[in-house]
């Protein structure tokens, strides 16, 4: 199957770190296909590279060898420029913290990726409102991120990432902030979502239950996936 078919496909990864006279190999050779509608795990310990190569799928980040191809385009001879259009265009991105901007409502919040891109005010406010309802937070639209809570918060965050309908959604430890009840919460949230939208998902996490109940798990270790 080509790599069109794929909305991420990575192709031998590599990534080399130097610290004084050490080379640290953190990804050697790492392939991955994401298939549109799958929701995959990527597990393994602190330390191992889960970061560094959703930096790189992400393309926020330039591997030293290898590619990574978006939607089936190769993002490996691509300036900044094209690299942040193909970013902003087909790519979202959930952390750990939440990273939502305190001065806005939850619906301002989601609103803002969506007028970056283009969307007039009016359209992007009707699609944040969907967003909030799909997560469950249309009652806590106009709040700002200070009356809500950790999960609450995490949830307009999903909404905001997923606000310009990505192809992908690259998560890192989205729900590790929270306690296992909220966690729960949050991540049937982040499912539905990946489910309703047909969009790939890619999820670092140290949570084993979570991953669990993924459509397939990855483990990265000594720089290697399996």
């Amino acid at each position: 199957m080509s790599d069109a078919a794929f909305p991420l496909s990575l192709r031998g990864i590599e990534r080399t770190f130097v610290q004084g006279d050490r080379r640290l190999e953190v990804l050697r050779g790492v392939s991955l296909d994401l298939r549109a509608g799958e929701i995959v795990a990527l597990v393994g310990q602190s330390g191992s590279g889960k970061s560094t190569l959703l930096h790189i799928a992400g393309l926020l980040e330039r591997p030293d060898g290898g590619d990574v191809v978006v939607d089936g385009k190769s993002a490996g001879a691509l300036g900044d420029r094209p690299r942040t259009a193909l970013r902003r265009r087909f790519l979202g991105f959930v952390y750990q913290y939440h990273h939502l901007l305190p001065e806005f409502s939850a619906v301002e919040n989601v609103m803002l990726p969506q007028m970056l891109n283009g969307l007039s005010r009016s359209e992007a406010k009707r699609r944040a409102a969907e967003l909030l309802a799909m997560v469950q937070l249309r009652d806590r639209s106009d709040h700002r991120p200070g009356r809500l809570s950790g999960g609450e918060q995490q949830r307009v965050a999903i909404a905001r990432a997923v606000a310009n309908a990505p192809r992908v959604l690259l998560a890192d430890e989205p729900t590790g902030n929270l306690d296992a009840s909220t966690a729960d919460a949050v991540f049937r949230q982040l499912l539905a979502l990946v489910r309703e939208t047909g969009m790939a998902a890619l999820v670092a996490t140290h949570n084993h239950d979570l991953a669990a109940r993924m459509d397939r798990t990855v483990t990265l270790k000594d720089g290697v996936l399996s």
